[in-house]
């Protein structure tokens, strides 16, 4: 009971609800103010304008945030217009569906926040269409939609100006709870019982939820000057519990091994039972710092896992002192990764504890070093026009979306039920994605929440006749609709559906349960075979580029450890960079290869190959990041040439295969000739040995990855 009351009360702290909260005033505020100056017709238009505008304010810089609302109500007000007077004429009209959807559905190609324009000026195209007003009204209507969106820009600017540090501390706080399920799933693999292929989906799918939190967690931190340029603890302490957090993230990654090896050769010890329930504790400490993120609070009592490390290590040096005294290496190491991941765990508490956050002025943050850390959108014209080609997926979505937008016009125009035509265009531009998987995925939610929302309307409407219960049911809904939004589109819908049903009869449309099912299947269905038939965009033909991409981001990070053990000066900036094109890279290809799995049967080509390569990738960054945290703690350059040898091997294998996938070589050369000592024993210490085990294990790895691409290619 205790951790569903801390699930619920997340929930109420987290971004989503306060998505929901700000959204939902926005745009009500309007027709509530203006319908008590009796101009309610006013009010639903001005929130009409907020409701267009509401689906640019998506999490991010506040700078982002502006410029995008901005260049939203620009075309806004000019999309309205060109409607207003396009719909006198059905002809027109459908040319202005066809050129609109194509050209604002492009706007993918500059990325989330630009797409998002797109969608807004698309929704004031079709809630247009239906609006009867007489060609001297239109710019007079069109400036107020136009007020409407400027309304919610200023009101949202606000809102973020009030407390400007709750939007990051609110994405933090959830991708520390992300990391804390990554860890737990980490510690499955400890366990007997555990189906090591099914773990490791389950581990790739969550690596992806933490790679998009730190990605908007970097946004929100190093592309706002006020988080790395003002000197207050609040943003310090955010910026330094990000920087420890991507460390614990790495320090998870590293406790890899070869699972099957350990169980075979210490699970009858029941020491692998030990190291699971230490790992599962952290994890549950990570989700109280979660909270404590969240909530904005402090924690007295601090958890520290010393005791148990001690206890671990006692239980560890008992095993090695038996016949199993050399493998009993990779427990030491796994030891020692433990006591490293408390040690940052602590770090992070440390920041929320009333005493040690007073030290955290001290600290100096060098902007230019974390501006290296996000990326940066171009928004060149030449983008756009490059973008014309149909190897180009941005480009075949918006020819789709245009032709599926004027088929649905004539359908809505000719066989909808009803005066909401626009419902069934408004249902094809919801569900339509770039690729099959996610317009599959949203066509199945949508379906599912709009039928179930329906029930629930229906249930309101007749079982609820006071207007003052609707009327609070209406709010509560709204807040619904925009809190899951994000979260969980399903419950989106099933919150919006009523919320819709309710705004309706307030407006005296009547019961129009019907209608909006009605048109909602045929959008669906419209949707869904056009997204099958019409320009569609498939995984595999986009999968050699997701593969290329992971592995010259490991190679690179690779060479980068490979110099530091060559005697080189790597940079721990250098190092940080490398080390999150990986974390990327991977989260990108495990996203693609999840859209792939949900895709028809006769399009999953090479997919359990795919998967393959998915799971030894993971395995080749964990590794590699294993050696690559030990650089730090000893002079590795005085490795023996064995070592060194397999290194490059490792480098030229992940090299010739990226040449096959049409990818990019990482050079790396030593300058110099390693020595041919193998004639020459030399006593190797035990940080060799598993160094030599790990290396050689890297380049067993790159061998198998080899052995798939090839397959994969074949």
């Amino acid at each position: 009971m205790a951790v569903n009351n801390r699930e619920i009360k997340s929930f109420f702290y987290s971004q989503y609800f306060s998505d929901g909260l700000r959204m939902t005033f926005g745009i009500l505020f309007p027709s509530l103010l203006l319908m008590q100056f009796h101009h309610f017709d006013l009010g639903l238009t001005l929130s009409l304008g907020a409701l267009c505008i509401c689906t640019i304010d998506n999490p991010g810089p506040l700078s982002h945030k502006r410029n995008g609302m901005a260049i939203g109500n620009l075309f806004l007000f000019v999309v309205a217009v060109i409607t207003g007077f396009a719909r006198l004429n059905v002809v027109t009209l459908g040319i202005e569906i066809t050129f609109f959807s194509f050209l604002f559905s492009m706007f993918t190609v500059y990325g989330n926040r630009a797409a998002s324009v797109g969608t807004s000026a698309l929704l004031v195209m079709i809630f247009m269409m239906d609006k009867e007003a007489k060609p001297d009204q239109i710019l007079t209507l069109s400036a107020t939609i136009l007020a409407g969106g400027i309304w919610y820009l200023l009101f949202s600017l606000v809102f973020f100006g009030i407390r400007p540090y709750r939007a990051a501390q609110q994405t933090l706080g959830e991708n520390i709870s992300d990391i804390a399920v990554f860890l737990r799933i980490k510690a499955e693999f400890y366990l007997p019982d555990t189906d090591m292929d099914e773990n490791y989906r389950k581990l790739v799918s969550q690596q992806i939820k933490v790679s998009q939190h730190q990605d908007a967690v970097r946004e929100l931190l190093f592309k706002s000057r006020v988080m790395v340029k003002e000197s207050t603890n609040a943003s310090r302490m955010l910026v330094l519990t990000f920087i420890d957090l991507v460390d614990v993230f790495e320090q998870i990654m590293i406790t890899h091994y070869d699972y099957s090896h350990i169980r075979d050769s210490f699970g009858a010890t029941g020491i692998l039972d030990e190291i699971a329930s230490i790992l599962q504790g952290m994890a549950d400490e990570l989700d109280n710092i979660a909270y404590m993120v969240l909530s904005n609070t402090r924690k007295k009592h601090k958890v520290d896992f010393i005791t148990e490390l001690e206890q671990l290590k006692l239980r560890i040096d008992d095993i090695g002192s038996g016949k199993q005294a050399t493998s009993n290496i990779a427990l030491k190491k796994i030891l020692i990764n433990l006591r490293d991941l408390n040690d940052r765990i602590k770090s992070i508490n440390n920041y929320y504890n009333s005493k040690s956050s007073d030290t955290l002025l001290e600290t100096t943050i060098s902007n230019q070093e974390y501006s290296k850390f996000v990326s940066h959108q171009e928004f060149a014209p030449h983008i756009f026009f490059d973008n014309f080609s149909f190897t180009s997926s941005a480009f075949k979505h918006a020819l789709r979306v245009s032709l599926v937008c004027l088929i649905g016009f004539v359908i809505a125009k000719n066989f909808a039920i009803g005066h909401h035509s626009y419902w069934v265009l408004l249902t094809i531009i919801v569900i339509l994605k770039p690729g099959f998987s996610l317009s599959k995925q949203r066509n199945y939610q949508r379906l599912i929440g709009t039928i179930c929302g329906g029930v629930i309307g229906i249930g309101i409407l007749l079982f609820i006749p006071d207007k003052d219960v609707q009327f609070i049911l209406l709010v509560v809904l709204m807040i619904g609709t925009y809190s899951f939004l994000r979260l969980n589109y399903v419950v989106s819908v099933i919150f919006m559906t009523p919320y819709v049903l309710i705004l309706f009869k307030f407006l005296g449309v009547g019961f129009v349960v019907k209608e909006r099912i009605v048109d909602t299947i045929i959008g669906s269905s419209i949707a869904f075979i056009a997204s099958y038939l019409i320009f569609p965009s498939w995984e595999f033909e986009q999968i050699q580029q997701n593969l290329a991409a992971v592995i010259n981001a490991n190679v690179n990070y690779l060479v980068k450890i490979a110099n530091s053990i060559f005697g080189k000066e790597v940079g721990t900036i250098e190092y940080k960079l490398a080390r999150k094109d990986v974390f990327v890279k991977s989260a990108n290809l495990s996203a693609a290869f999840e859209r792939m799995t949900s895709e028809p049967k006769s399009k999953q080509r090479k997919i359990k190959e795919v998967h393959k390569f998915v799971v030894l990738n993971h395995i080749l960054s964990s590794y590699i990041a294993t050696i690559g945290s030990s650089i730090s703690e000893r002079a590795l350059h005085k490795a023996p040439a064995e070592n060194l040898k397999l290194l490059k091997r490792s480098i030229a294998v992940l090299n010739d295969c990226n040449i096959k996938l049409d990818g990019r070589v990482v050079e790396f050369s030593t300058g110099k000739t390693l020595p041919a000592n193998e004639a020459a024993p030399i006593s190797l210490s035990a940080d060799d040995i598993l160094l030599k085990e790990q290396l050689g294990f890297i380049n067993k790895i790159s061998n198998d990855i080899a052995k798939v691409t090839e397959h994969i290619l074949a």
